[in-house]
């Protein structure tokens, strides 16, 4: 999308795609959101690479595929902001971001698609957070809250009783003959 912004949008005039509700309307941003921040950019490269950095570190622990596709969703707006800050005018790691759309309806910012994936993947790391979605996939109430060593060893023990217990009844239930039938003496 960057690229067919650069390439065919004229730079800072509006360009109706929904008359007022939607336009694209080409610039380069120096800054942050609403442009805050112009003088220090170089912090906002610092920040994009430590996050992406971050994310892909702990994307090695997942086992929620809900998490990999907010963190992957977060994780291509990083990166897609991050490459305009590294490689762009007028250079690393100063470069301008492009921003190409515009719903002057809603707020007077000019925002780009990375932005909308930064958004929408921090409110859904918010959400995951707050439901108690852990990176293994199970939530926070599936886990046992323990204060002492003792308690954390019994909490151990119990959970390999239940998984042995768990393990044992699926054995029994492969073992039993299908059909739910037992079978009988003589054929009967």
């Amino acid at each position: 999308m960057k690229y067919l912004t650069v390439t065919y949008l004229p730079l800072q005039e509006p360009v109706p795609v929904l008359g007022e509700f939607l336009q694209l309307y080409s610039v380069r941003n120096p800054g942050a959101a609403f442009s805050l921040g112009s003088e220090v950019t170089w912090i906002f490269t610092i920040a994009l690479a430590v996050v992406a950095g971050v994310i892909i570190w702990k994307a090695f622990g997942l086992r929620s595929r809900l998490w990999a596709v907010v963190l992957g969703c977060l994780l291509g707006g990083v990166l897609g902001n991050l490459g305009d800050r590294l490689f762009r005018d007028p250079g690393f790691p100063v470069g301008h971001v492009v921003d190409m759309i515009s719903m002057p309806w809603m707020m007077p910012a000019i925002f780009n698609v990375a932005d909308i994936f930064i958004v929408t993947g921090m409110i859904s790391v918010a959400l995951l957070v707050v439901f108690g979605l852990r990176f293994d996939g199970t939530r926070e109430r599936d886990h046992v809250t323990v204060e002492t060593e003792e308690q954390a060893e019994a909490v151990a023990v119990a959970e390999a009783e239940q998984r042995a217990a768990e393990s044992q009844s699926a054995e029994t239930a492969d073992d039993a003959p299908a059909g739910g039938a037992a079978p009988t003496a003589g054929g009967r």
